[in-house]
């Protein structure tokens, strides 16, 4: 796929999905002081923004090292992406949800796995290794998204305060539907590709 940087920004942003991580985010600050909620979370963001940008300068090494191809790597991300969709319109049953952190979290569960996740570190893989030449771009586009997501995330309380929960909720659902296509668009492409390899043999 072909992504622009527009495409790969929002691409980012419904993989990180900030809409999603408020409740992830509210129960696991919710023994954190209000005040010092909005710190916590920009260090968390700040956190995830590294590891993310780590990856884009190592991801090429990473795939030689692990010998895998981006064909591989883009048919693996968009199942992940799937699963992750899945999980978005169908979330689990508050009952198997992980119980609330007591005191301040550090990096896990909100930097990883809740921002910087599987999903993410395969997509920025996935941009750098299909057009490392445009890497700056894939910089810039991450940047927006991790912007996009601290403002979400310490605007949280107020956004489910004026929007509601139900609108949250609908917004969680929509921003799934659209992964969804963006996952099985990633696997056909992926899977043509390798039908043409095969014919070409």
């Amino acid at each position: 796929m072909n992504y622009t940087f527009a495409s790969a920004t929002i691409l980012l942003i419904l993989i990180t999905d900030p809409i999603g991580n408020i409740p992830i985010f509210a129960n696991a600050l919710k023994h954190v002081a209000p005040a010092r909620r909005p710190w916590v979370i920009l260090r968390e963001v700040l956190i995830a923004f590294v590891l993310l940008l780590t990856f884009m300068f190592v991801g090429d090494s990473f795939l030689r090292v692990m010998n895998l191809s981006e064909l591989s790597l883009q048919i693996g991300g968009g199942v992940i992406l799937f699963l992750i969709a899945l999980r978005m319109i169908f979330p689990p049953p508050p009952g198997i949800e992980p119980p609330g952190i007591k005191g301040e979290p550090l990096i896990v569960p909100l930097a990883i796995p809740a921002i910087a996740g599987p999903s993410a570190l395969a997509t920025v893989l996935l941009l750098v290794s299909q057009a490392p030449e445009r890497r700056m771009e894939w910089i810039a586009a991450l940047c927006v998204t991790m912007t996009v997501s601290a403002t979400v995330l310490v605007l949280a309380e107020r956004i489910q305060r004026v929007a509601g929960d139900r609108f949250v909720v609908a917004l969680e659902r929509l921003m799934g539907l659209v992964l969804v296509a963006v996952s099985i668009e990633m696997m056909l492409r992926g899977i043509r590709t390798f039908a043409k390899q095969l014919a070409g043999i």
